[in-house]
């Protein structure tokens, strides 16, 4: 009778799982710890070398975008300017309307003034006489104020304008600067890439997930160090006891620095 292979059961990564079980996880592969150490160490080179590419770029990346953002708040201001004078004109062309209309109605009741039979008619007409004059000049007024509003608004455009062509060549200028460092970086940052991709291909998720924790939470954002100095944390100095940097030499065991959390491999490496 064959006997049925037991598939292993693979447990979820826990970001906050102890190194004791990450050191036999580490040790349960296909390929040598040795291979795994060499194959971390090569990783860590390459990350460190695209973070020298990034910081090269500096912080033109988050400058061209706050000044695309800035143009684009600053283009949006002056379509509302627009857009104001749009309504602007229509309330002159209102107004303009209101004028004409005004005048037929002074023009009627002047022609009334001349059929009248009495004084109370008289009165009344002039009166209306004298109301459509102060709707027109309410109008005229509101066609006067409306057309300095607009003069203060086209002269607010102008400086816009202005502004926006200074901002504009500063986003050239930057994005200029910016693609000269991504051409003469974009090869070197290519073949990085795919060597991460190569050495993160051979590595399991949960000392993966270790390492990019690790590089997360160290200011250098090295999480593979070697021995330093023969004796010492290549990430923070503190001295390696003996026992470890025998075990450090074997490439036989995940070592983690007590101090920084790093993981330790041999100098030999290098």
């Amino acid at each position: 009778m064959a006997t049925k292979k037991i598939k292993k059961v693979e447990t979820p990564i826990d970001q906050r799982e102890t190194f004791v079980s990450l050191q036999k996880n580490f040790a349960d592969s296909e390929i040598s710890v040795e291979e795994k150490l060499k194959t971390l160490y090569a990783l860590q080179e390459a990350d460190s070398a695209i973070d020298k590419i990034v910081q090269l770029r500096g912080e033109l990346p988050s400058e061209v975008e706050t000044l695309e953002n800035e143009l684009a708040d600053l283009k949006a201001r002056m379509a509302q300017d627009n857009a104001v004078i749009d309504a602007y004109n229509q309330t002159i062309a209102d107004n303009k309307q209101n004028i004409i209309d005004c005048d037929l109605q002074i023009e009627k009741y002047q022609k009334q003034l001349e059929e009248i039979s009495n004084s109370r008619e008289f009165d009344s007409i002039n009166k209306e006489i004298e109301n459509q004059g102060l709707l027109r000049q309410i109008a005229q007024k509101t066609i006067n104020d409306t057309k300095t509003a607009i003069a203060a608004k086209k002269e607010n455009i102008e400086n816009l304008k202005e502004y926006i062509s200074v901002r504009n060549e500063d986003l050239k200028a930057k994005k200029d600067e910016l693609a000269t460092i991504v051409e003469s970086t974009s090869k070197d940052e290519e073949r990085l890439l795919a060597v991460r991709e190569e050495c993160a291909a051979k590595i399991d998720p949960r000392t993966m997930s270790a390492y990019d924790r690790i590089r997360a939470s160290v200011h250098n954002h090295l999480a593979v160090v070697s021995v330093y100095n023969g004796d010492s944390c290549g990430g923070c100095f503190n001295t390696i006891t003996p026992q470890r940097l025998v075990e450090i030499a074997s490439n036989k065991k995940l070592i983690i620095c007590e101090h920084c959390g790093r993981i330790i491999v041999n100098p030999d490496f290098e």
